[in-house]
């Protein structure tokens, strides 16, 4: 029996059609590459996941899905290629900035490289103690505080911030000493994420309402009504 349209699959952001957040999407160009390595669970989490929007959103950016990549041989590549700065961004004491002196300085004539985790905090922790070739890589951070606006998911920490905020908040700060192109707009990624918050609070509200169960174990906890944010996306 032919699957209906609620069942088909968008095969760029993989969601379904009837809900497919590619409509959201638009190409932000900073001159920077992006990696984004993405734990096995969170490839399979299309649901919330927010790595596979931020790459669709960033050109040339790349999704390499493992949990140990010390012989992932396109990891390995970009790493020895010459012609990029690699870094992993990751909070650590003598982590880059943005505002770091010499950090632009570092950066020479290279291509700044960022590599992500997109997992959960435990699962990144595994997967950056596992991949040997991040051992020796600069960590990068913020020089800013930020809180995510992921409300309907819970962060372990209030500094933890979503793969795809992640990327728009580090783009606004390399912007400020013109390591990311000064005139790249990042408003885009917040744009779809937003949007992803608003169906995923409506879904929950509309579960509620209802009385239904919800599809995971914890749903149970969660009985009262969420706001949903009214800014247009």
């Amino acid at each position: 029996m032919p699957e209906t349209n609620e069942r088909e699959l968008c095969y760029q952001c993989l969601r379904p059609k009837s809900n497919c957040y590619c409509k959201y999407i638009k190409s932000v160009d900073t001159d920077i590459k992006w990696i984004f390595l993405m734990h096995p669970k969170e490839a399979k989490r299309q649901r919330t996941g927010t790595g596979r929007l931020a790459s669709l959103s960033l050109p040339g950016s790349e999704i390499l899905v493992g949990v140990d990549f010390s012989d992932n041989e396109r990891l390995n590549t970009l790493l020895q290629d010459p012609q990029y700065y690699p870094v992993l961004l990751y909070p650590s004491p003598d982590a880059w900035t943005a505002h770091k002196e010499g950090f632009k300085e570092a950066i020479g004539n290279k291509t700044l490289l960022v590599i992500l985790v997109d997992s959960t905090w435990a699962c990144s922790k595994k997967i950056i103690k596992l991949s040997r070739n991040l051992y020796d890589l600069p960590r990068l951070s913020f020089y800013g505080n930020y809180r995510s606006i992921f409300t309907f998911k819970h962060e372990p920490k209030e500094y933890c911030v979503s793969t795809i905020e992640s990327c728009y908040y580090l783009i606004k700060e390399l912007q400020t000493t013109g390591i990311a192109k000064r005139n790249a707009d990042p408003e885009p990624l917040m744009t779809v994420f937003k949007a992803l918050i608003q169906f995923q609070l409506s879904k929950e509200n509309e579960r509620i309402t209802s009385g239904l169960p919800g599809s995971h174990a914890y749903d149970w906890k969660y009985t009262k009504l969420r706001e949903i944010p009214t800014s247009s996306v």
